[in-house]
């Protein structure tokens, strides 16, 4: 969609590809996308939602990409498979399968990955959406080396599911660990959304000033979960074009110092 916020409007901006990234003896599948010719890059690493690397996720690492930012996307449902996005109990199922232990070590990889590269500038943010929401936060918050971070209405930070408070996949809540994130944290909620809910930003805010930890809480009105994924019919064209003026001024500032 052309008119979406961010979208690249010429595509020779932009290289694409296929890597691998490597976690112990894994090799993760993830899509990497860079500014053609990138020079002194810093990178964002785009953590998918419950549906899995969808092409949607692949346009998110592009508009990053057509900003100046090496960006990755490593697919989390490598060994398990991904879900049939259009049958919800898949999805579930294999969202709450994931060991968020594994999700770390993937992510955590993928950071080492893109600030390895020889066009890196050393600096790594982190993005996720939904469930990569809560990953995201997960990860800035487990001591990977990141230089900012962005939680877009990640889901179950209360608790691990539904149906209990922990699980063997999901030993820690998310807003427990707040006392450890170890870098800036842009938190991005809907008013009409139930989970994230808005009582969710509020004790997440509560909750990092207590820590004393650098931080940014928004609550989009007019918008619910997923209001920046064009494809999805929860999509918002103006709370989507606001968050991303945000999200572009939130990352200039951390990942590109100096840089007007």
């Amino acid at each position: 969609m052309a008119d979406v916020p961010g979208a690249v409007q010429d595509p020779n901006r932009v290289v694409a590809e296929e890597v691998r990234i490597r976690h112990g003896s894994d090799a993760v599948p993830a899509y990497l996308a860079a500014p053609r010719d990138a020079r002194n890059s810093p990178g964002i690493v785009v953590i998918h939602e419950a549906f899995g690397l969808v092409e949607h996720i692949r346009d998110l690492a592009r508009r990053f990409a057509n900003l100046g930012y090496t960006a990755i996307a490593p697919d989390l449902y490598a060994r398990a498979g991904a879900p049939d996005p259009s049958n919800m109990q898949s999805v579930m199922t294999t969202m709450f399968g994931l060991p968020d232990a594994q999700v770390i070590g993937d992510l955590t990889a993928a950071v080492d990955h893109v600030r390895g590269l020889p066009s890196s500038n050393g600096r790594v943010g982190c993005i996720g959406f939904c469930s990569g929401g809560r990953q995201s936060l997960l990860l800035a918050c487990s001591g990977a080396k990141l230089n900012a971070a962005v939680d877009c209405w990640g889901g179950f930070i209360t608790r691990a599911s539904p149906d209990a408070e922990t699980t063997a996949n999901r030993p820690e809540k998310p807003l427990d660990r707040l006392d450890r994130l170890s870098c800036p944290l842009f938190g991005v909620f809907g008013a009409e959304d139930q989970n994230p809910s808005p009582q969710d930003a509020e004790e997440m805010e509560k909750r990092l000033k207590a820590a004393g930890k650098p931080h940014r809480i928004e609550v989009f009105p007019n918008a619910g979960h997923a209001f920046l994924a064009d494809y999805r019919p929860s999509y918002r064209p103006g709370p989507a074009a606001e968050l991303w003026s945000d999200l572009t001024g939130f990352f200039a500032e951390h990942l590109k110092p100096g840089v007007a």
